[in-house]
Formats: structure tokens, sequence, C-alpha cells
């Protein structure tokens, strides 16, 4: 690319140029360094390369090449960095969705995560009036002598979910002598709000936008694979001698 033989047209896409199409259907059948000298565009280039090596490195271009990074965690921080930002394009998508679509996505994650078995006839959506309060049940048992009971709050990034919501929660699992809830926000719980649910009886989770995202991501709901790379090493079992 940097002898104008080939030029980038997207991300990820690259065309052969009129000069690189001039290589690959002339007689020679290698393209060698001194040939490619011949291209103004790559003398540039290896000339700029040069001065950037010559120039000092600062403290921390220093620090990285003294401490040289094993090839598998530069994959892994590279793979940590992709889910970063895959976790937030997640969570932009589920702030797209209806609050009816957004209640059955998190039945759908609960369900993943083997809530009730995973069996379908265990979970319930509540009616739209008259839910006390509740977006979704999860039956643990097949006679719903325990359940999970679940409530979704669709809210902006700056829109926190504060005590009063979660008292509210609260009062709701002790009318119906519930002991097991699910508060699932997009945004995230005020501190006062996270505090209150440590003192309570009932036992709730509480999960907010990055942890919501990140058990989609987790579970594969709402994603899909897009690129698999596989590491191998020595098999050392196959190059034991064995009689």
């Amino acid at each position: 690319m940097h002898a104008g033989l080939v030029a980038r047209v997207s991300r990820g896409t690259l065309v052969v140029t009129q000069a690189g199409k001039a290589i690959v259907e002339g007689p020679e059948d290698k393209l060698t360094k001194k040939r490619l000298a011949e291209y103004p565009d790559y003398r540039a280039w290896r000339e700029a390369n040069r001065q950037r090596k010559r120039e000092p490195a600062d403290d921390r271009t220093e620090e990285i090449s003294a401490v040289s990074e094993p090839p598998e965690e530069t994959i892994e921080r590279a793979a940590s960095e992709i889910e970063d930002a895959l976790a937030e394009n997640l969570l932009s998508a589920v702030l797209t969705l209806s609050p009816l679509r957004f209640e059955r996505l998190i039945l759908d994650l609960l369900k993943a995560m083997g809530y009730g078995g995973g069996r379908p006839e265990m979970y319930r959506e509540t009616p739209r009036s008259g839910d006390n309060g509740f977006d979704g049940i999860i039956d643990e048992d097949a006679l719903g002598l325990d359940a999970v009971y679940i409530q979704a709050k669709r809210y902006g990034p700056d829109n926190k979910v504060g005590r009063e919501a979660l008292q509210a929660f609260v009062g709701s699992l002790t009318g119906e002598g519930a002991s097991k809830g699910v508060f699932v926000t997009t945004s995230d719980f005020s501190s006062h709000a996270q505090q209150y649910v440590s003192r309570v009886q009932q036992r709730i989770v509480l999960i907010n936008g990055d942890r919501l995202a990140r058990l989609m991501i987790r579970h594969d709901v709402g994603v899909r694979p897009r690129q698999t790379y596989v590491i191998r090493s020595v098999d050392e079992d196959y190059f034991t001698d064995t009689v």
C-alpha cells in the first residue's frame, strides 16, 4: 500500500490499483524491495519511517519497548477492548426497544442464564395493568412455590434508579409474600438505592446497564459471533513414545 500498488477503499477492504495490476500482469513473478524502490510513494514512506526511528522515544514508548508483551496477553487485551465497545453498542441498541420488547429481552436473558431451568413454561409476562409493579415472573419449581419477580426500567444513562423505586419494588414483593427479586435498568442505581437493598430481608439482585450488556454478551443474547481465532499449541501427548 505504501508503494501505491493497492488502495484502501473502506475498513478491511483493499483494491489493486492500475500500477498494481501492471505488476501482477507483468513478466516478473516476485516483487522485490529493489523493484519497490522504483516507486516514489514507497521511497517517501521509507524515508519518513527512517526519520521516525531516528527520533528519541518518549518515556512511555521506552517503557512499552522494555516490557515485551506476550502475544496471548496482546490478544486478551484486544478482546477486552472489543468487548468494551460491543457492550456500549449493545446498550445503545437496547435503549431503542419499546418498553414491552425490553421486558421480553430481560426474560430471554434470565432464561439463557438458566433461571427456571430454561424452560419456557416457567416464564410469565405480567399484564400491563394489575401487575403489582412486576414486569415478569419466573417460577423456579413446577408448582410455583418459589418464584423470582422481575422489574425492568429502560432509563437513559443520566436517569438513575433511586431508593423510592426500590422501596416500591420491595413493597410489591412483600405483598406477594415473595423473597426473591431482580431489578434491571439500562442506567444505574443511586448509592442510596444500593444501600437500601443491602438492608432488606428479601434477596434482590440489581443489574445496571453495563452489567446487563456484559451478561447479554456472555450468554449470547442479542449478539452473534463475527470472527473466531483459535490459538494452538504443541500436543505433547501426540509426540510421546508409546508401545
